[in-house]
């Protein structure tokens, strides 16, 4: 059985490689607009499952992920301009915040999905900090304004969690759900 990632996130899919698997690449078009009233965990799980379907195609599982990035329950999406960016980074700054990420799988018929969440701690960030971070270019596509897994990572003081989930994809969580799909990961492996 095929394997597609149904995201255009380039660190979802060096996650994947970074597990050894082999899957192909959707880029689906969902509205990711919050409805009223809705959870945020409830929020990217539905995401994550509506990105598995649209991604499906015939004989294959699809993954749809999605993460965001929670501060005293308000969704932070991603940063529209250096603006908004810069807000996020002062909301964050000296702040513990929880990131969530939901991984879904679609097969056709069958849909299993799992939320993750994490809590991040930040340092104290200055204004001359936030502006320098948002020019290296970094921010403009993540959730919350950061990347852990990049520059962003000085900013982090400790994580309590899963630190892929964070990243965009939480590994343990991903394979467990392959394997209720009877995806023999190892056997995938074996090619890499």
């Amino acid at each position: 059985m095929q394997l597609i990632l149904s995201s255009s996130s380039p660190r979802r899919a060096d996650l994947l490689k970074q597990m050894g698997l082999d899957f192909s690449v959707s880029s689906p078009d969902v509205d990711e607009t919050a409805l009223q009233g809705e959870a945020p965990d409830s929020y990217v799980a539905r995401l994550a499952l509506s990105k598995a379907r649209a991604g499906w195609s015939s004989g294959a599982v699809s993954l749809g992920a999605d993460t965001i990035v929670v501060h005293e329950g308000r969704l932070m999406g991603k940063p529209a301009n250096a603006e908004e960016g810069a807000w996020m980074l002062r909301r964050l700054s000296a702040q513990t915040h929880q990131v969530m990420t939901g991984v879904a799988l679609y097969d056709g018929r069958r849909s299993e999905s799992v939320v993750v969440m994490s809590k991040v701690s930040f340092r104290q960030i200055t204004p001359v900090e936030a502006q320098a971070y948002w020019r290296s270019g970094e921010p403009k596509d993540k959730a919350g304004g950061y990347g852990i897994q990049g520059l962003g990572a000085v900013f982090c003081e400790k994580i309590e969690g899963s630190y892929t989930a964070i990243v965009g994809l939480p590994m343990y969580e991903t394979e467990n759900l392959l394997r209720s799909f009877e995806f023999d990961t190892w056997a995938m492996r074996a090619n890499v």
